[in-house]
């Protein structure tokens, strides 16, 4: 979905990595957790810190700092998991994010979404929906379907069987 294919207003869950933030669509996120002790599984993706059970199901938890190419989280009181639905094809896999801190809830209108900014030809923000803007500061709208490749999330689906 790119900026002009959102026309109504959409409710936002803002959460912080690092410094800045990000946004994912309400509508994918399933429930936030606080962060809980993970079991790290062997010879997995260095974004995938483990595996949770969520209420019997077992749920891969990923470094979204890591997947983007920063430090890895630390855990602080503010540190959670926010577990997602992520799309693919005709399945819908649950993935847990873990995040520095989850923000709030908020609404943005089409008009405060700007495109992706351009860089390169190289690098792949297909998975950026948007630019929001909120209090003079950028949120970067994630497409949750779009964040991870299918190879990743076969990797991550064959390592929590």
């Amino acid at each position: 979905m790119s900026v002009a294919t959102i026309t109504e207003t959409t409710q936002y869950l803002t959460f912080k990595l690092d410094e800045e933030i990000f946004a994912l669509d309400v509508a994918k996120v399933r429930e936030i957790l606080e962060y809980t002790s993970v079991t790290r599984v062997p010879q997995t993706l260095d974004f995938m810190r483990g595996v949770i059970n969520l209420r019997g199901s077992v749920v891969p938890v990923i470094d979204m700092r890591l997947k983007f190419g920063m430090t890895a989280t630390e855990q602080t009181v503010n540190t959670c998991i926010i577990v997602a639905e992520v799309d693919r094809g005709d399945e819908t896999i649950l993935l847990g994010a873990l995040a520095d801190s989850v923000q709030e809830v908020d609404e943005m209108e089409p008009g405060q979404i700007e495109a992706a900014p351009q860089i390169g030809t190289r690098l792949n923000i297909d998975f950026i929906k948007g630019m929001g803007k909120k209090d003079g500061n950028f949120v970067m709208i994630l497409d949750i379907d779009k964040v991870f490749t299918d190879n990743e999330l076969e990797t991550v689906k064959d390592d929590t069987v």
